[in-house]
């Protein structure tokens, strides 16, 4: 059994950690409205949380998508980071992990200093050795400068990716980690399963206070990795 001190595991934050629905809508509505394009109801942006945001704007406009992203974190960093909430066990879970000694980071799609912010409001960013997110030098979860950076920072540890969206079930893959996936995004345990594409490697819950210590030494134990 490996330790835990040997164990990196690293939580996606929408859906997954927390609830941000109400800032984000509000943010991708005040850039349209800007450039005076219509409003998009709320469920269609709720299925899109996760999605690098320039992506977003391209399914509605061809007006350059990083002009409206500028103008959505105009908004989401003056108010949006505050409409957050942590999601039912979140805290309680991050604790009892880090109380266990494992190293604990957040890998997310938003921009790196937003992240960090966010984590700050909610106070939850002293559980995180790592908080990773779109920069200058890592452009989406699947750049392969993250699992690089990964690898060299913690080469002789093993990898577990915790998300609701596939694309955390393909940066486990691409690290050849145990991926956890949970059900309170908009993504099925099929959808999980298929992106990670070795079942073997990966478990599904249906939120994240069902993640416990116990669960997560079980898992390593049947499990058999080879990064």
């Amino acid at each position: 059994m490996i330790k835990e001190e040997k164990i990196v595991i690293s939580f996606d934050l929408d859906y997954t950690l927390i609830n941000n629905k109400k800032g984000i809508v509000n943010s991708f509505n005040y850039a349209l409205r800007k450039f005076n394009l219509p409003e998009v109801n709320k469920k269609i942006i709720h299925k899109m949380i996760g999605t690098p945001l320039n992506e977003m704007f391209t399914r509605f406009t061809d007006i350059e998508p990083s002009e409206l992203s500028r103008t959505f974190r105009e908004y989401y960093t003056a108010k949006g980071i505050y409409q957050s909430k942590l999601l039912s066990g979140s805290k309680s879970v991050l604790k009892e992990l880090k109380v266990h000694g494992f190293t604990l980071g957040v890998i997310t799609s938003k921009k790196q200093n937003i992240a960090r912010k966010i984590t700050e409001y909610l106070e939850i960013e002293s559980f995180f050795d790592f908080i990773l997110g779109e920069s200058d030098s890592i452009k989406s979860k699947l750049d392969p400068y993250l699992t690089n950076f990964l690898r060299e920072t913690y080469p002789e540890n093993k990898f577990i990716i915790i998300g609701d969206h596939p694309k955390d079930a393909m940066l486990a893959k691409n690290l050849n980690s145990l991926f956890i996936g949970v059900l309170t995004g908009f993504h099925s345990t099929h959808q999980l399963e298929q992106a990670r594409n070795q079942k073997d490697q990966t478990i599904i819950v249906k939120e994240i206070k069902k993640i416990s210590a116990e669960l997560i030494k079980t898992f390593l134990q049947n499990s058999n990795p080879e990064n």
